[in-house]
């Protein structure tokens, strides 16, 4: 099992790209400059002066609400003074136009990392949006000043929702073999049908170690984790019978099986963090319930968790003080709004996510919104300093319905 992302790479180092690197009016070369004096040149070598090395590159564009531009491209590093012998080398790396090499503009970051076994990886997101940030801490960067800055050890731990980051960019963080013998009890169990969410979520809750009531943030991370390393070593083991079986030429029937592999992924993390956290809450014995048909708050609003529940909060003699709505999102993005307007009693509200990271710019304005972020204790460090003051615990936000 991956646990950190110096595992995948040797190096890396990150820039704001400057117009010259990236916007063609600027320059005409794709070039982009100042690799070596990030200590990026040891990971690349030093060709010779009239030699081009060259890399095989996944290069990725990310932006918050989109899903990710990527190519697999390659990138060429040499010296551009290889005609002027008796000037010392000056090594750039040389990119070609291609989808991803268009979106990018001055200011975005961009981070290059060398995986293991030789390839490059070159990253781009926007300045200050939430997958920049994501991005710097997944590879170790802290805040970054003007020019490249090297990553140093790349010691940054890789929980759940930064290995989901780098699979999306075509990065294997979670393999088949995570699952370790417990595929077969998935596969004994349910041997003629794909489980439902829920009975995914109880399973890698009954084959995880963990301690829901001393340590809850950590175990929600823990049963997520699990779930997912046995979801895909089931989906592998699924996919693999039905392309064994062929389609017989039916072009049509192949992508609809891609997409409903496609869309059984993307909607089953949502679900499933929702089930972890209802087994959490009732593990620490709290009163609460789930929207519904017959559940509502104004507006026909379905609250995700409402504690201690809704006959409560329709009671006007009940105090506004003990209630709390609660929003599960994995990712914020700008559905964390949504939560804004689902309980007018309350001034303000919590939303529990995964999401690592997200810009300053999006929490403050959270903040001012009265929305208080409830994030698992292992993910704040992917927040700033600053951030991380406001940030509140799975577990202590507990503590705070308990005592209400």
């Amino acid at each position: 099992m991956i646990d950190s992302i110096s595992e995948l790479f040797e190096g890396a180092a990150a820039k704001w790209l400057s117009a010259v690197d990236a916007e063609p009016d600027k320059s005409n070369q794709h070039e982009i400059g100042g690799l070596p004096s990030a200590g990026f040149r040891r990971h690349l070598g030093e060709p010779s002066k009239n030699d081009v090395a060259r890399f095989p590159a996944t290069m990725a564009y990310l932006s918050d609400g989109e899903p990710p531009e990527i190519v697999r491209d390659t990138v060429s590093w040499y010296d551009c003074r290889w005609k002027q012998p008796d000037r010392s080398p000056e090594y750039r790396l040389y990119y070609r136009s291609n989808s991803v090499t268009l979106r990018i503009g001055a200011g975005d970051l961009m981070v290059i990392a060398k995986a293991r076994d030789g390839d490059l990886l070159i990253v781009f997101a926007p300045a200050d949006s939430d997958v920049e940030a994501q991005v710097r801490h997944v590879f170790g960067f802290g805040e970054m000043g003007e020019r490249f800055q090297a990553a140093g050890m790349l010691s940054s731990s890789l929980t759940l929702p930064l290995k989901l980051l780098l699979e999306d960019i075509g990065v294997e963080t979670i393999a088949p073999d995570d699952a370790g013998g417990d595929l077969e009890l998935v596969l004994s169990r349910f041997p003629d049908r794909f489980p439902t969410t829920a009975e995914f979520s109880a399973l890698a809750r009954e084959v995880s170690q963990a301690d829901p009531v001393g340590e809850p943030d950590r175990t929600l991370l823990a049963w997520m984790e699990r779930e997912e390393a046995l979801f895909r070593a089931y989906e592998r083991e699924i996919v693999h019978e039905r392309l064994e079986r062929g389609f017989a030429g039916d072009v049509d029937e192949f992508i609809q099986f891609s997409l409903s592999v496609h869309n059984r992924r993307k909607s089953r993390v949502g679900h499933a963090f929702e089930n972890h956290l209802t087994e959490l809450f009732q593990r620490h014995g709290l009163r609460f319930e789930k929207g519904g048909a017959r559940r509502v708050t104004e507006n026909k609003s379905k609250p995700d968790f409402l504690f201690p529940g809704f006959a409560e909060y329709h009671d006007p003699q009940f105090p506004a003080s003990r209630l709390f709505l609660l929003g599960a999102k994995t990712t914020c993005k700008e559905r964390w709004r949504q939560v804004l307007a689902e309980g007018e009693r309350l001034k303000r509200k919590h939303l529990a996510t995964l999401e690592p990271g997200i810009s300053q710019t999006h929490t403050d304005e959270m903040l001012a919104h009265g929305l208080q972020l409830v994030v698992p204790l292992p993910i704040h460090a992917t927040y700033s300093k600053s951030q991380q003051m406001w940030l509140m615990e799975i577990g202590e936000f507990i503590q705070k319905v308990q005592a209400a």
